[in-house]
């Protein structure tokens, strides 16, 4: 399972974007597992599972470290 950090959270719309091996990902707040988008922190570690969003590549299942 990949691991990123949070590099920026927009909680308000909720959504934020993971820095990854892979760049970028965008990760929505449906996508967040055993924790809301208010417990997590830019610059926290997470692990989460590529997927496919309306856009494009998207972040799923996503879970602190």
């Amino acid at each position: 399972m990949p691991q990123g950090t949070i590099k920026k959270l927009i909680t308000e719309k909720g959504f934020g974007f993971i820095a990854g091996d892979g760049g970028e990902i965008f990760f929505h707040h449906s996508g967040l597992v055993g924790v809301t988008i208010e417990e997590l922190s830019e610059g926290q570690t997470v692990e989460y599972e590529e997927g496919r969003g309306p856009k494009g590549p998207r972040a799923e299942n996503v879970r602190p470290a």
